[in-house]
């Protein structure tokens, strides 16, 4: 698939999360307009709510911590981010690369800790601003050798839903 705007991509994140959770049964309420809180949708099941952070990607990344580098080595950046999201906050993250337009977006579903986790253990424990779908550290690479990959729990699905909605919903 051609590579489209940032904005596209934000848009079609978002619509691809609304029809992935409405799909599984779940009713869904979008945020439109500048300025969002901290999350862009709510999901509801019964009487639990989760808030949701849609993040889109169509270059097999998401950069997440940038701006809480300065200053500071990566670890401390991902300890920041973390600090300013709420714990109950869950990250869906959707990515478009090597996707036809016509095919659905990769989607996982993280919480802030898995993330800034993740983000700790990157590039061989060094850290790392940015979020991999599935990287290996080349030769002239800190982390040279490993590869950083989403965890296979993260992906969405019943099971995993229904794990965010019992430990996460309020």
């Amino acid at each position: 698939m051609k590579t489209i705007s940032s904005w596209h991509v934000g848009v079609a994140a978002e619509a691809y999360t609304a029809a992935v959770f409405a799909r599984y049964g779940y009713d869904v309420s979008v945020q439109y307009g500048a300025n969002q809180p901290e999350y862009d949708l709510i999901a509801v099941s019964g009487d639990k709510m989760l808030k949701i952070s849609v993040k889109g990607s169509q270059d097999g990344s998401w950069g997440l911590t940038q701006g809480y580098k300065k200053g500071c080595d990566y670890h401390e950046a991902a300890s920041r981010w973390l600090e300013a999201h709420h714990k109950k906050t869950i990250f869906c993250l959707v990515q478009f690369q090597n996707t036809a337009a016509n095919e659905m977006p990769r989607i996982y579903l993280a919480t802030p800790a898995e993330i800034a986790e993740r983000l700790n253990a990157s590039a061989g424990g060094r850290g790392e601003t940015i979020l991999y779908e599935n990287h290996t550290w080349g030769p002239r690479a800190v982390g040279h050798g490993t590869t950083d990959h989403i965890p296979d729990e993260w992906s969405i699905s019943a099971e995993r839903l229904a794990y965010m909605f019992t430990t996460y919903g309020e």
